[in-house]
């Protein structure tokens, strides 16, 4: 099956688990060896020297040439059994009669069990680089069908599919893609009952699937795809895709209904267009733009939030493009000249911003009090938020990885596996349990038999009996699993449990690294460390890395009896090599597949001290001398493996967080450890995992949100030409920031990479509104207006298109801040930073900055 799968474009192998390898194999009995006087270098030579093809060249015969080429290749059992060894009183000696020539399994150190039943053959499709998921699983199942429909597999076997990352993204897509749609409505309804206008509505509204289609057609172009980030993106971007369209309609529709006869519809729309494009069109810029930084982004978080910040740009700029182009035509074909109507929410909301503004403008002190120790407040909670790198997505299966004892069988193993898949079947919740042992035939992930990685398919969560949430499943499943004797666990998702692999080389969240020299050492610090994390708050599965534990058995030469018997290490070795071990002499072709053929003793004199001190090695004057004689061979414990990193030993204490943020848990336990635990000279601690990822992007953050307020400030002076008004408006940053750190607690979110991304993209969105608010000030302060009639004129007009663009932002999120499906979980931190931070930002719009903005024209503040 291997080479017909590999044809489906964009699979780059496929690695075969569990099941026997079949080989052509040689058991040489020893006893003919010595009845013949043979060695198992004769045996070896003879069988490599007897498979072989030979090419002649070409020989010219009459008005043809013919290609000369010798055929010697084995075919088949018979012709490996009748392989020429010796010659015996003129009689041949046939390997067949030194040895039993057959087929047999090659020693295994995998399988793969399926619900606790019986053992089965898995198969792992690899897809290259860079490829695309959605359709190489498209493509590997259409040719799995086609492969089932015919007659490659026999005694109507049949391939199942157990795990399909495909059901995930579908689901993750489905999840961001109905918040899309339900925001998108959301953001209609808020337009048509702020503007009582059907046709404005209308305008406004074309800007979403206009601005939507160019932004696919670009991605399309530029090769990104349509994922849960990206369309991520455009979620988030959907409030902010209509913000010029609401700015410009709002104020033709203002203009239109207060124009005079005299004057065309035309010249009303462009100069209503052009009183607010600069504000909007620089507040567009401002807002793409801050999304740039997100773009430089490293690692895995770069990977993850960069197409998210690519659709955004490229949405927003669509839809700068759509403003300057297409609203201002759509305007004065689709509205008409005509009394406004004020909707009651219009008109409810100035009853109470009004007299508001009114009381803030008069106590000036209080209300810049008020706000400063709003943001205060904010700033003392900051520390209480907690801290994680990205949270968990629910990938709708489950890793429980058991690790047992690292002597023990692959035999023994199997039995330990079926027990722990009953254990998991036993829950109602569970559909089916695939568990892979050890390594593959190909050890793309080399394990020893001591490891396994159970896939645990669940069934949906509509059908769920004995719980009611994943993380109580989780928990019962491990008081079931402890039970077991003998094994540790680390309960995790399939795909979670490789992303932590790569990040650190361990399967679990947490990685605490202790380096040093001597491996006794590391163990007993380790085992200290391991007793301090246990009693932090929120440890789970909590391991220490396998050092030792591993029987050896060691054949050590003693140079001065080899060298009686004039026999070289090279002899000894060979016999471990090949008589114990089992040596590859050659391979046999069966069509377009090869199969090795192993040369070894039979299995009843290679398996104890005992027989393998009697295998005999034939010494200078050809008496053979018993292994014994020659080596000291014993049974010992020895080290199951040394871990390296940066040039120095290391050993790893693992372990997952449940209940609480990463980052409060590793910050109490380095607490904790570098108060109990004393390490000697050379040796130190690093921390790892997800943490690892968390410190790296915040340390990279700490960058970012500086440079990008440093942007935003350029362009506002750059639209102002004032440093005094881009001081002013920057000045709703901090009160965004404090929205959006209440948001993030009262919601229980942590401090994420994702809400990070949040703060950067509310920054933007927070100042377009006050561009929009102050230009319209200055505007009525140049026509001679006196600063306080400015101010609260200015603000009643622009209270209308202030709140239609914050609570179109708002409510475009809203649905990503509730939903509930796979992929809501990543988005959810960023539009409650959003949601939250738009909401206080808001407030300080309409009533802080007026009254900073009387201040900033009562004083000249130097800069």
């Amino acid at each position: 099956m291997r080479p017909l799968l590999k044809t489906v474009p964009g699979v780059t192998d496929v690695n075969s688990f569990g099941g026997m390898v079949k080989q052509y194999q040689i058991i040489v009995n020893p006893d003919k060896l010595k009845k013949y006087n043979l060695s198992l270098r004769d045996i070896f030579e003879s069988v490599s020297r007897n498979n072989a093809n030979a090419g002649g060249n070409i020989l010219e015969h009459s008005a043809e040439q013919y290609i000369i080429r010798g055929v010697g290749l084995v075919r088949s059992l018979a012709d490996l059994s009748n392989i020429v060894i010796a010659a015996e009183h003129g009689a041949p000696v046939l390997l067949k009669d030194i040895a039993e020539v057959k087929f047999g399994p090659a020693v295994r150190q995998g399988a793969v069990v399926k619900d606790g039943k019986s053992e089965a053959v898995a198969g792992i499709v690899l897809m290259v680089k860079g490829g695309s998921g959605r359709e190489v699983v498209a493509g590997v199942k259409e040719k799995v069908k086609e492969i089932n429909r015919s007659n490659v597999l026999p005694g109507g076997l049949k391939i199942k599919p157990f795990y399909d990352r495909t059901e995930l993204v579908d689901k993750s897509i489905s999840t961001v893609t109905r918040a899309l749609a339900e925001g998108a409505i959301l953001v209609v309804v808020v337009l048509y009952l702020f503007l009582r206008n059907i046709r404005g509505a209308v305008v406004v509204a074309i800007t979403l699937p206009l601005a939507v289609l160019a932004t696919f057609i670009i991605m399309w172009k530029v090769g990104l795809s349509a994922n849960l980030m990206s369309l991520g993106g455009l979620a988030i971007s959907l409030g902010m895709i209509v913000d010029a369209a609401i700015i410009q309609v709002e104020n033709v529709q203002r203009h239109l209904s207060e124009k005079t006869i005299a004057k065309k519809r035309i010249y009303t729309v462009f100069e209503a267009v052009l009183e607010v494009r600069k504000p909007s069109l620089f507040g567009e810029l401002i807002i793409a733009l801050t999304f740039v930084p997100i773009m430089t982004l490293q690692g895995m978080e770069g990977k993850m939030f960069s197409p998210l910040a690519f659709t955004v740009v490229i949405a927003i700029l669509s839809s700068l493009l759509l403003s300057i182009f297409v609203i201002p035509v759509l305007c004065s074909f689709l509205l008409k000249a005509s009394e406004e109507k004020e909707s009651v929410i219009v008109r409810e909301a100035k009853g109470f911003y009004l007299p508001a503004l009114r009381w803030a403008m008069q106590h000036r002190k209080k209300a810049l009090y008020a706000a400063a120790g709003f943001f205060v407040l904010s700033l003392a909670v900051f520390p209480f938020l907690g801290s994680e790198f990205i949270p968990s997505m629910d990938e709708g299966s489950l890793t429980t990885q058991v690790i047992r004892l690292p002597s023990v069988s692959l035999t023994e193993s199997v039995e330990i596996e079926k027990k722990i898949q009953q254990a998991l079947l036993k829950f109602p919740e569970v559909l089916t349990v695939v568990s892979k042992i050890g390594s593959a035939e190909i050890a793309t992930d080399p394990m020893g038999p001591n490891i396994s990685d159970p896939i645990v398919v669940l069934k949906p969560k509509n059908q769920w009996k004995s719980v009611r949430t994943k993380e109580e499943l989780v928990e019962k499943i491990r008081e079931e699993l402890e039970k077991i004797p003998g094994i540790g666990l680390n309960i995790t998702q399939p795909i979670a449990l490789r992303v932590d692999e790569l990040i650190s080389g361990v399967k679990s969240q947490l990685a605490i690294k202790l380096f040093g020299e001597d491996m006794e050492v590391l163990k007993e610090k380790a085992e200290e460390i391991a007793k301090v994390v246990s009693k932090v708050a929120g440890v789970a599965d909590l391991r220490v890395e396998q050092t030792s534990g591993q029987p050896y058995m060691t054949v050590t030469v003693n140079r001065s009896e080899i060298a009686r018997y004039g026999i070289h290490v090279e002899d000894v070795n060979e016999i471990i090599e090949t008589a114990i071990g089992g040596k590859v002499a050659t391979e046999v072709l069966e069509g377009d597949r090869k199969f090795q053929v192993v040369l070894r003793f039979p299995e009843e004199r290679r398996n104890s001290v005992e027989t393998i001190g009697n295998i005999l090695v034939k010494g200078a004057n050809g008496v053979g001398v018993p292994l014994a004689q020659l080596a000291h061979i014993a049974v010992s414990e020895g080290p199951v493996q040394i871990s390296r990193e940066n040039g120095k030993r290391r050993i790893v204490i693992e372990c997952n967080v449940e209940g609480r943020d990463i980052g409060g848990f590793v910050a109490e336990a380095k607490g904790k450890i570098e108060k109990s635990i004393k390490l000697p000279t050379g040796y130190y601690v690093t921390w790892g995992g997800a943490f690892e990822n968390q410190q790296r992007a915040m340390k990279r953050l700490m960058l970012i949100v500086p440079l990008t307020i440093a942007l935003i400030f350029f362009l506002l002076f750059t639209t102002f030409n004032s440093l005094k008004y881009a001081a002013l408006i920057l000045l709703t940053l901090p009160f965004a920031l404090t929205g959006g750190v209440l948001a993030l607690l009262l919601s229980g979110q942590y401090l994420s990479v994702p809400a990070s991304v949040g703060f950067i993209a509310l920054f933007g969105v927070a100042v377009l509104n006050g561009m929009v608010l102050i230009s319209y000030i200055n505007r009525l302060r140049q026509e001679g207006i006196p600063t306080d009639e400015a101010v609260i004129t200015g603000c009643e007009r622009r209270l209308r298109p202030v709140l239609m663009t914050a609570l179109v932002a708002i409510l475009g999120l809203v649905p990503m801040l509730f939903a509930t499906g796979p992929g809501s979980e990543v988005q959810k931190p960023l539009a409650a930073v959003v949601v939250g931070g738009l909401f206080t930002s808001t407030v300080m719009t309409l009533l802080i900055l007026p009254v900073l903005y009387r201040w900033f024209e009562e004083k000249e503040v130097e800069f």
